[in-house]
């Protein structure tokens, strides 16, 4: 097999797992920015006897994709027993929660800003510290339940690997085939 067809190969599988990547993100509504779904991209690398393939992509995608463990107790819902993160993930909450601050944009776009005659009311903590923030709760909410598992790359890259490694063996078994004859 050629150098070429490996780098082919190679490619048209990157391809392939970003797009649905994309796909499973918008169906999943779990990029209502856009801002994941833009930076997912890969770098193929390769010398004279490797090639390394990196897929990349906002730093956040890893815990969307994977989940988060809770601190207190794990996501619960229809799916929680079927979720992945709840004993395998590595990443969990121990001792900090997010930090609020970082949630407002997020907050407006999911609708759940408070809002009073159709405009946006204050959702930070008042000066006398009385009503607790809409971004504190969501944080809270966050740092207790977790983030559950998408799988948005997971199972894309999982699926066209093995159909490369069947691409790439008919390949190689092809290409011996011809030295043989020879």
């Amino acid at each position: 097999m050629r150098l070429e067809e490996v780098r082919a190969a190679l490619e048209k599988f990157a391809a392939k797992v970003i797009l649905e990547a994309k796909s499973n993100l918008k169906k999943a509504n779990k990029d209502v920015s856009g801002r994941l779904s833009n930076s997912l991209q890969f770098k193929l690398n390769e010398n004279e006897k490797t090639f390394i393939l990196n897929f990349l992509g906002e730093k956040y995608g890893k815990f969307i994709d994977k989940g988060v463990r809770g601190a207190k107790k794990p996501y619960s819902g229809e799916d929680a027993a079927k979720q992945p993160y709840d004993k395998k993930s590595v990443y969990a909450y121990t001792d900090k929660m997010p930090p609020p601050s970082k949630l407002d944009k997020w907050i407006v776009r999911r609708g759940l800003a408070p809002r009073q005659k159709g405009k946006f009311t204050a959702r930070k903590v008042d000066t006398a510290g009385f009503k607790k923030s809409i971004q504190f709760l969501v944080a809270r909410s966050i740092y207790s339940k977790g983030i559950k598992a998408s799988l948005f790359f997971t199972k894309p890259f999982e699926k066209h690997l093995k159909v490369l490694e069947k691409d790439l063996f008919n390949e190689f078994e092809v290409s011996i085939d011809k030295v043989f004859k020879k």
